[in-house]
């Protein structure tokens, strides 16, 4: 599995006009489900990103975690990060995961990300979504598991 994570100090995400999640401080992840992705996958990177200390401490150091902070995740299906690029003006998505196994793994990402005891707020899995945000630092991180 793919994310890109952003540290915010808000961000909405709505589906014809109307917010389905909202988040004050925290993170807004977008992650994509590749071929072949499994469960143990989608755990293991919500435990990652929970632990990721890319928050500032006293110090003005990035050493603490969102588990440490209180905040909150938005997060939000995006295929289009399996994108491959290596050829032509047009990217290919044939990496990303079959929709049904995607959604799968982009709701257990979620729900494993809860069972860290983090809030979290959804997106609409294959919605054409608006998402806004406010990236603090700004701090943008490509991680994969």
């Amino acid at each position: 599995m793919r994310a890109l994570v952003q540290r915010v100090s808000e961000a909405a995400v709505r589906v014809d006009g109307q917010v389905l999640g909202q988040i004050g401080p925290g993170l807004m992840i977008l992650v994509c489900a590749m071929a072949g992705d499994t469960e143990a996958q989608a755990d293991k990177l919500a435990r990652r990103i929970a632990r990721m200390r890319i928050f500032q401490d006293d110090a003005g150091k990035m050493n603490r975690a969102l588990l440490d902070t209180g905040g909150a995740a938005l997060v939000i299906s995006q295929f289009t990060l399996a994108a491959d690029t290596t050829r032509g003006n047009r990217p290919g998505f044939s990496a990303a995961a079959p929709p049904d196994q995607g959604e799968r793994l982009y709701d257990r990402f979620a729900e494993a990300l809860r069972g860290e005891g983090i809030e979290v707020a959804t997106g609409r899995f294959g919605a054409d979504m608006k998402v806004s945000l406010i990236n603090e630092g700004p701090v943008t991180i490509w991680i994969e598991a």
